[in-house]
């Protein structure tokens, strides 16, 4: 007898349908052979669908659970700096809006003043304090009486009335051009008689960070009717000489003949140092050794650092950092990695230390060995941990003076950011609003745009590699060829305005034929803006002691970028100009 009717004979005997007697015992034995009368098949079927149902769905269940367990053991998210490009701009999409940090080779990542509400509803405070205090300063005499002043003679720039007539001329030359006037200061001769070179201060409504730019200007004035003066003429953009303020003194030699150009007075990127023994003794501090980040493209740059600044955060320590950058040949020209950049080249450095709590690893280190005592109860204690698998967490109650993080395995166990990957990334919060653009890179773009009197449109060009791999971008190459741009760029920017052309397209006449309908402004229209006779040059070289710096093509990617985001009316590669979406084929839609 098999199985199968073993059991249906003993859920047959079961039942109550069934009597211990001779008639019913002779059907038992016929029914041995299997069910042969509906009461025998109906019930043991309708059990054992149920029980198959059952065991099914219990089966399933635990193949499910068993599948979810090993998934979240054996699951790494994917790292989106490991990426290709592609990858990379998608992901980063969509959690970092208003893209601003290069993606090589058409875009920058959205830095802190890029995003950070906190600091657009600081910024909007400060312009209604400056801009209230500003009108406050206006002198009462503007409106006074002018019977005793003769209107023959000179202008005089000292005179109220001159203020109050750039101030309103101001006030109407740049009523829609996002221009937030903050202070003035007083007018001084120009040149000639009749003439004032008037400065002041200025934010731009584009940016939501509340840094100030100066802007300097040469007014010809004359008397007008009644009390009031008029402006006949108003230079271009810091054409008020006489208004800028006289250069910092540098090192180097003397040169008598060449005036030094002026430089932003506002800019302190001075190091902090530890102002004592008995200071760096009470300080706890994080330090990262170099690592596999090291001439790495400026993304993962940014990533690691910002994971380590947000380390430092959550540990209530402050941050050992090096200034050394090396700059990945992904963002040189000539494609090689080039050592030995400043920090304070591309960020706002100022900004930085006053965001968060950080010393400069090159005094730091020198002042660990001068007061560091090798034995005795003066010792520094130091926690070194030798893999980022050591969380922050696990660090959290450490009381060593300094948590000495070595990244000495290979790539990608060296990488700084695997610090803040796994469990680490619910606690640690990168400090996205501690990292600005350099100001010494965004007065050069304030005064490209202050040169187009803030009134211009802009068009974004993509080429290089791009229009070059026809399997990705099958169409970008003859959709920005000139007659092509020319074809649409007409039908979108009305004639004659200035157009400012942002684009990675190395041959200067390439937009040529645009010149017929537009203004035409390059970057290389600019050169002298960054020349050995420039306020950048003057800056840098005072960082550098002298030497030298050049105006590498991250540095122009990110003026370029910037100028172009400032526009009123923008074209763009990927949205106005190519059929082609921006990571490539059937990419649109990510």
């Amino acid at each position: 007898m098999s199985s199968s009717d073993q059991e249906e004979e003993y859920h047959d005997e079961g039942s109550p349908l069934f009597r211990d007697d001779s008639e019913d015992s002779g059907r038992r034995r016929r029914s041995s052979s299997g069910p042969s009368s509906a009461a025998v098949g109906e019930v043991p079927v309708s059990q054992s669908i149920i029980k198959a149902a059952s065991n099914v769905c219990f089966s399933l269940f635990v193949l499910a659970v068993l599948a979810i367990t090993v998934a979240a053991v054996t699951y790494q998210p994917p790292d989106p700096w490991l990426q290709s490009s592609a990858a990379l701009t998608t992901s980063l999409s969509r959690v970092l809006p208003n893209s601003t940090f290069l993606v090589p080779d058409d875009s920058l990542l959205p830095t802190g003043e890029d995003f950070n509400s906190s600091s657009s509803s600081a910024a909007a405070q400060r312009d209604a304090t400056d801009q209230a205090a500003a009108a406050d300063a206006t002198p009462a005499a503007a409106a006074g009486s002018c019977d005793d002043n003769d209107p023959d003679a000179p202008v005089n720039c000292s005179d109220p009335r001159v203020l109050a007539a750039v101030k309103a001329f101001n006030a109407k030359a740049f009523f829609r051009k996002s221009i937030v006037f903050l202070s003035y200061e007083a007018p001084v001769p120009g040149p000639k008689p009749g003439e004032c070179d008037v400065a002041w201060r200025f934010r731009n409504r584009r940016e939501k960070s509340w840094r100030r730019y100066r802007d300097y200007r040469r007014f010809a004035l004359t008397a007008g009717e009644g009390c009031a003066l008029e402006i006949v003429s108003v230079g271009k953009f810091r054409s008020g000489k006489n208004a800028a303020r006289s250069p910092r003194r540098t090192k180097g030699p003397k040169s008598p003949h060449v005036a030094a150009p002026p430089v932003d007075a506002e800019i302190n990127d001075t190091v902090p140092v530890v102002g004592s023994e008995a200071e760096f003794r009470k300080g706890k501090y994080l330090y990262y050794m170099r690592g596999g980040d090291h001439c790495k493209s400026m993304n993962q740059f940014i990533w690691s650092f910002l994971c380590g600044l947000g380390e430092a955060k959550f540990l209530n320590r402050t941050f050992v950092m090096d200034l050394n950058m090396c700059l990945s040949g992904a963002h040189t020209e000539d494609g090689r990695d080039v050592d030995g950049k400043d920090f304070r080249f591309y960020f706002d450095f100022e900004h930085l230390k006053d965001s968060v709590s950080l010393v400069e690893e090159g005094d730091f280190l020198k002042d660990w060995r001068r007061w560091d005592k090798k034995k005795g109860p003066g010792r520094i204690t130091v926690r070194k941990v030798p893999t980022y698998k050591v969380t922050p967490m696990q660090l959290r109650r450490e009381k060593s003076n300094i948590i000495w993080r070595q990244f000495d395995g290979k790539e990608p166990e060296n990488y700084w950011y695997r610090v803040c990957e796994g469990r680490a990334a619910k606690v640690i919060q990168r400090p996205w609003y501690a990292i600005w653009k350099s100001k010494r890179l965004m007065n050069i773009v304030t005064e490209i745009a202050g040169r187009m009197d803030w009134d211009y449109d802009g068009l974004h060009v993509v080429r290089g590699w791009k229009a070059q791999n026809k399997k990705m971008y099958p169409n970008l190459d003859d959709d920005t060829s000139p007659g092509a741009i020319v074809e649409k760029v007409t039908k979108l920017i009305k004639p004659m305005r200035n157009l400012y052309i942002a684009t990675n397209e190395p041959f200067y006449n390439y937009f040529d034929k645009l010149r017929s309908y537009f203004h035409v402004h390059l970057l290389d229209d600019y050169k002298e803006l960054w020349s050995n006779t420039s306020e950048w040059y003057n800056e840098t070289t005072t960082i550098t002691g002298g030497k030298p710096v050049p105006f590498d093509a991250y540095m122009k990617v990110i003026v370029d970028t910037e100028v172009f985001y400032r526009s009123k009316a923008k074209v763009e590669t990927f949205n106005n100009l190519t059929r082609d979406c921006k990571d490539g084929i059937n990419t649109c839609n990510l």
